[in-house]
């Protein structure tokens, strides 16, 4: 581990010129705090001092981690087998930046990840600085904080406590997504990666949960992604919006007063679908405490393109998920064109291998498809949360998400952060302050 870790940083600082020493060094001293506050799982649970909420919560995640092993073919490796106490709401705050006309997000290039359109930071003082000066630009700018992680397999990944929450379903959801990038990651392509990852991740928490018999989990768990679907076509709509006018000739003073009253159109349409299908229901009323912009809404995507193309080879797999894991391994190898019209065809067109080189349309569409980011990476990978609202009243930071996530969940993780502490009593807390 040490040796993969000195390989990590020599390429790290040979390409700090990408992005600037300064912000690598921050992340290579975040990663080195990370994995040096990490304690074993294990010894915690054979510490009588352990509290019980805690012990209940490190048992949970072991049976987890066991049915993605076992039953949903995913490594796990030496992931998830030691804890680590986060001090504040995130790990990470992730920057996204969007130019005023444009939901195409500005890209960053790293070691390993390749090009994405975000920029992480463990320290949220920093992630402010580096959005005012984007701001300053003349960027539309969003914060985003990750409470999941993932490194994609070069470290042993700890649990945060940032990732529990006061239902084990989050968490499911949380670690089959991270364990997901494991088993398949495209350098560069975030469609895809959260395409597999989400598909993954929302049919492994109905295999789990049908697993234990929890049909009344199930049910609910299945409503709050009924509402977090309806709250995506709401998103969309706005999105098609804005893409037409910034597509068009209109002057900016045009441009500029129409995009206020879209996006002003949004809170109007999201209370009527609150009154409508959710019977008053606020469930996203956290995702509109900061006011939409284009970099907000280049965080979130519908996915619905990808959602079936993967159900497609989870249906051309018989339901075998192994088999689905090395049919999504063959289409990650295609080129990246090919890749793309794949990932983005309608269902009726899954099962014609056909790729339309020629629809320029199709490929600058899907170029303006936002990724639903849950990642960021520069040693690491931080899972950021996308995971919007899906409790009343809250915002759920992972899935999630989210990045939204997305999934579905409990309570807001930013809340359950504050609750973190006093779970280690007398233990010697290894409490991270990045």
């Amino acid at each position: 581990m040490v040796q993969r870790f000195s390989v990590t940083l020599a390429l790290t600082l040979v390409l700090a010129a990408c992005s600037g020493p300064g912000y690598y060094l921050q992340a290579i001293s975040g990663q080195w705090k990370l994995m040096h506050a990490r304690q074993d799982i294990q010894a915690l649970l054979a510490n009588p001092d352990t509290s019980h909420e805690l012990a209940a919560q490190l048992q949970s995640a072991d049976q987890i981690k066991r049915f993605a092993e076992d039953s949903l073919g995913l490594p796990v490796n030496g992931s998830y087998s030691s804890y680590v106490e986060i001090e504040g709401p995130a790990l990470v705050w992730n920057v996204v930046a969007a130019p005023e006309f444009s939901l195409q997000p500005k890209k960053w290039c790293f070691p390993v990840a390749g090009c994405v359109p975000y920029r992480g930071f463990f320290q949220q003082q920093k992630a402010i600085k580096s959005a005012a000066r984007l701001q300053g630009k003349g960027l539309d700018v969003y914060i985003s904080p990750a409470t999941a992680y993932s490194s994609l397999g070069w470290f042993d990944d700890p649990l945060l406590s940032t990732m529990f929450s006061r239902s084990d379903t989050r968490l499911a959801a949380h670690l089959f997504h991270e364990l997901a990038h494991q088993r398949l990651y495209v350098k560069g392509d975030g469609a895809f990666n959260e395409g597999y990852a989400s598909f993954v991740e929302v049919t492994a928490v109905k295999l789990w949960l049908q697993s234990q018999h929890r049909q009344g989990d199930l049910l609910e768990w299945q409503q709050l992604r009924n509402a977090r679907q309806d709250f995506a076509e709401l998103i969309d709509v706005v999105r098609e919006k804005l893409n037409k006018l910034y597509y068009s000739d209109s002057p900016d003073i045009i441009k500029r007063n129409r995009k206020v009253e879209i996006i002003a159109s949004l809170t109007e349409s999201y209370k009527q679908l609150s009154t409508r299908k959710w019977d008053g229901k606020s469930y996203y009323e956290g995702w509109f405490t900061d006011p939409p912009n284009n970099a907000k809404l280049a965080l979130y995507s519908t996915y619905e393109g990808s959602n079936c193309a993967f159900q497609g080879l989870l249906d051309q797999a018989g339901g075998d998920l192994e088999r689905f894991h090395r049919l999504a391994e063959q289409k990650a190898g295609l080129k990246n064109a090919e890749r793309k019209l794949w990932l983005h065809q309608p269902a009726g067109a899954l099962g014609h291998q056909v790729f339309e080189r020629d629809a320029v349309y199709q490929v600058q569409r899907i170029e303006h498809i936002a990724f639903r980011l849950r990642h960021f990476i520069a040693v690491g990978v931080a899972h950021q949360a996308m995971d919007i609202n899906l409790v009343e009243g809250h915002r759920v930071h992972e899935l999630e998400t989210e990045h939204d996530h997305p999934s579905d969940p409990e309570k807001d993780d930013v809340e359950a952060g504050d609750q973190h502490a006093g779970r280690v009593k007398s233990l010697q807390r290894r409490v991270v302050t990045i």
